[in-house]
């Protein structure tokens, strides 16, 4: 991976890269190429070589046969060809364009964009010296050709200066210039399995082509983990490190960088050696991958490094000020790996020693054979040999599958979809509670993904990873809230309620965190009840029993020991109060119903004898029973 530099980071980078590269004599960087072979005019016809572009998406174990065009302005393409006018869109029926532009002035990649848009099918870019064939490689990235990089989607190749110049001369003259690219031989095929290696980088800080190999890394899991486990392939990460030259071991610089006393270097990732990570750190985290994978690859399980490794960005990235080695053994123990093993793999980084498993990787990283020295990152290599071209999943797929012999490919080099189940093996390495079958893992198109579930309403909270709490109302409904809880002798206490904000809390009798444990309380040792001096106390589960001495009757309420005798005295008064007040309130009742009668009795007399003195308005005059005298 190209990183962003200042010129004396990148002066010191260069020089560790020189004294790596001193010893080793015969070390090379080999271009590669691919057939471009032309079949008309007659007076060209030939196979020539091509470099491939280190963009786009070149057509590994297959051709394409176009028609070449040499635009009569804008020939180096550096302005988009709309300005003038100029499109390659082919006309339904004819064959594909390619286009043929002039080196210099610009960018390889701007070239090439600029071509794709204007319509072309691929793009040939002349040298404008006489060199052997150099790969044409994407710039530092930067905001404006981060934009463009990713989005190139047409293979592209370089052509020596001669040969560019006889193609101009014969599409000058009139001639139509046929070709064909040929990309069937730019992977070799010998057999049914592939090997295939990625020279890569744990640093996550290093700009737009970090933010690119972390997204294929999570892209290509699926497919990766699908040829490997079918036995289709064979992977090997790699990771490239430099060492430190004896002068400068002491140095502040190299002390920041290294590890083993200089052996073991990578540049600092902020570039900066006064605050943030170092570049030592960044070493460890490689070393850590390295070691992931061959404890995984001991257990017969290899694949499990890119779960690590697309786990590890995720939950501890630099930014959060997580990429250390707690978090990166929170991983590890999440896929189910032996840190221990993990650690002792790894060895003591401050030793005058070399580290074996990093030795391995500096040899590993000169060219043997057809494959050249790997000096660019990320870099996959495929049946030894360097690949070309953007890194995305569908790309290197196609560039994998070409390495198989011919009939022996597997199906999913048959078919534009990637479908596999991961959450089946370990549940993807995700939280799940096996007593409520709940888990985290969810599986995608591209992956599984560990992501806290939604269970019957009830939301799950958490990382996804190591753990996920129930939360919000009814949350006790399920696997009781993830609290604590427990039943004994038939009684059943828990920890969780609706009302107590989402928290764990022992409930009364009980004291712990209410997550992993609540333990009885003792009350009687403890000298929380049942302390009067007549008491006798004993502790149950979750409560206790208190007694009294001889006749006498405990009072919980009041935490103290009565006379039953006196208890039945007083119950007895009680009683005779009772009826005594019941006789009074009876006789009371009885006597102001009489005196009501009485009265009732009293006023109809009265009215009676005054009647037949003065009769009422609303009376008869009554007959009088006495006799009247007469003068």
């Amino acid at each position: 991976m190209e990183l962003r530099r200042r010129p004396g980071f990148r002066l010191c980078l260069g020089l560790l890269f020189v004294y790596l590269m001193i010893p080793n004599s015969l070390a090379r960087f080999v271009v590669e190429s691919n057939n471009l072979r032309v079949t008309s005019p007659d007076t060209i016809k030939g196979t020539y070589d091509s470099a491939i572009g280190n963009f786009g998406i070149p057509q590994y174990g297959g051709r394409m046969a176009g028609v070449v065009i040499y635009p009569k302005e804008n020939r180096k393409g550096c302005k988009e060809f709309d300005y003038f006018g100029i499109s390659f869109k082919s006309k339904p029926g004819a064959l594909p364009i390619f286009v043929l532009l002039d080196r210099g002035d610009c960018f390889f990649a701007l070239k090439v964009w600029n071509a794709q848009k204007a319509g072309a099918s691929a793009a040939l870019v002349a040298d404008d010296i006489e060199e052997p064939l150099i790969t044409m490689d994407s710039p530092e990235e930067n905001g404006s050709s981060a934009k463009y990089i990713e989005n190139i989607t047409i293979p592209s190749a370089l052509v020596e200066k001669t040969f560019g110049e006889t193609l101009k001369k014969a599409i000058t003259s009139g001639d139509m210039v046929n070709v064909n690219l040929d990309w069937r031989e730019s992977v070799p095929h010998p057999d049914d399995r592939v090997e295939y290696e990625l020279w890569t980088n744990s640093n996550d800080e290093c700009g737009v082509k970090c933010d690119m190999l972390i997204q294929f890394l999570k892209d290509f899991r699926g497919p990766a983990q699908i040829l490997e486990k079918g036995g289709y392939t064979q992977f090997t990460p790699h990771y490239i490190t430099w060492y430190c030259p004896q002068a400068f071991t002491l140095s502040r610089q190299c002390k920041s960088q290294c590890i083993n006393h200089g052996r073991y270097c990578a540049p600092d990732p902020e570039q900066d050696f006064s605050t943030g990570y170092e570049g030592k750190d960044v070493v460890l985290e490689n070393l850590r991958q390295l070691c992931v994978f061959r404890v995984a690859n001991e257990s017969r399980r290899p694949w499990i490094w890119w779960d690590y490794v697309t786990d590890f960005q995720i939950r501890c990235p630099m930014k959060e000020k997580k990429y250390n080695k707690k978090c990166a053994d929170g991983v590890i123990r999440t896929l189910g790996l032996d840190v221990k093993k993990v650690d002792k793999c790894m060895g003591d980084p401050s030793a005058d020693s070399d580290n074996p498993v990093l030795r391995e990787e500096q040899d590993a990283q000169v060219g043997k054979g057809s494959r050249g020295d790997v000096t660019i990152l990320p870099t996959l290599v495929v049946n030894n040999r360097q690949y070309r071209g953007r890194l995305g999943k569908g790309a290197v797929l196609k560039a994998i599958c070409a390495g198989f012999e011919e009939t022996t490919e597997p199906a999913i080099c048959l078919s534009g979809d990637v479908e596999t189940n991961e959450c089946l093996n370990n549940n993807g390495g995700c939280w799940q509670d096996k007593t409520a079958n709940i888990t985290a893992c969810k599986d995608t198109f591209r992956g599984r993904v560990c992501e806290c579930p939604l269970v019957d309403g009830v939301h799950f909270r958490g990382d996804g990873y190591s753990h996920c709490e129930v939360s919000g109302p009814g949350r006790c409904k399920i696997n009781n809230g993830g609290c604590w809880h427990e039943s004994q002798n038939g009684h059943t206490f828990s920890a969780c309620s609706d009302n107590d904000g989402g928290k764990c809390q022992c409930p009364a009798g009980f004291k712990g965190d209410g997550v992993q444990s609540c333990e009885d309380i003792d009350e009687c040792k403890e000298k929380k009840a049942c302390q009067c001096s007549e008491c006798s106390c004993k502790n149950t589960w979750g409560s206790y029993d208190c007694t009294c001495s001889g006749d006498l009757l405990y009072i919980r309420d009041h935490d103290a020991c009565i006379s039953k005798l006196h208890t039945e005295v007083r119950s007895a008064w009680a009683a005779f109060w009772v009826i005594l007040i019941g006789l009074g309130m009876a006789t009371a009742g009885g006597y102001l119903i009489y005196k009501y009668r009485l009265r009732s009795y009293m006023d109809s007399e009265i009215r009676a004898i005054m009647a037949q003195y003065m009769p009422l308005d609303s009376h008869a005059e009554v007959p009088s029973h006495v006799n009247n005298a007469h003068a």
